[in-house]
């Protein structure tokens, strides 16, 4: 349903999305659809890609975008309708997933914007040496590289406490993106 050249015997809406994204600025329509499986990128593989590029106006509140670099979730959005020919800009508040400062960032709706690919996983704390965790994940993978969180900077002496030198059994979220991992949550688990 992609419109062609002639306007005459076209329904309104149709030739509505020519105007809003004529063809020499869209890619063509394919009959494939994309799932988010698409997307799944394994953190292993050196040679993937850390983020996706995404009209910024298909962006959506509670989302992610890059903002100065930064992976950050979205907090609100606010379009502005601009002039006769100008585009209507998407106005993004967010707050950067790995330190929780607040970013903004202007973008043109129909330009394009980058989206970090955000991977979240569970692991069981082992060892706590230092600031260095020892954790587990559920297949019995073991990972050494993470240190305790420093933002929010309680978070990482209440982990300690929970964890009371291995007595307890502590889960962490461990959130990545853009090559970055930290904790950003846990909770202990009951006996």
């Amino acid at each position: 349903q992609t419109p062609t050249k002639g306007h005459k015997n076209q329904q309104p809406h149709l030739l509505l999305a020519h105007l809003l994204h004529p063809p020499c600025c869209t890619q063509p329509k394919t009959t494939s659809n994309m799932s988010d499986d698409d997307y799944k990128i394994e953190t292993t593989d050196a040679g993937a890609s850390a983020t996706i590029p995404m009209e910024a106006g298909q962006i959506k509140k509670g989302g992610f975008i890059m903002i100065k670099g930064k992976p950050c979730k979205v907090l609100s959005i606010s379009v502005s309708k601009t002039g006769k020919h100008g585009h209507a800009k998407c106005n993004f508040t967010a707050v950067d997933i790995f330190t929780g400062k607040k970013l903004e960032d202007m973008v043109p709706s129909t330009h394009g914007t980058t989206v970090p690919v955000v991977n979240r996983s569970d692991w069981e704390i082992i060892d706590i040496e230092g600031e260095e965790l020892t954790l587990m994940d559920e297949g019995g993978n073991q990972k050494t590289d993470l240190n305790l969180p420093t933002v929010p900077e309680n978070m990482a002496e209440e982990i300690r406490e929970a964890w009371n030198g291995g007595e307890n059994s502590v889960i962490v979220t461990v959130q990545a993106a853009v090559g970055i991992e930290q904790v950003v949550a846990w909770k202990k688990e009951s006996a």
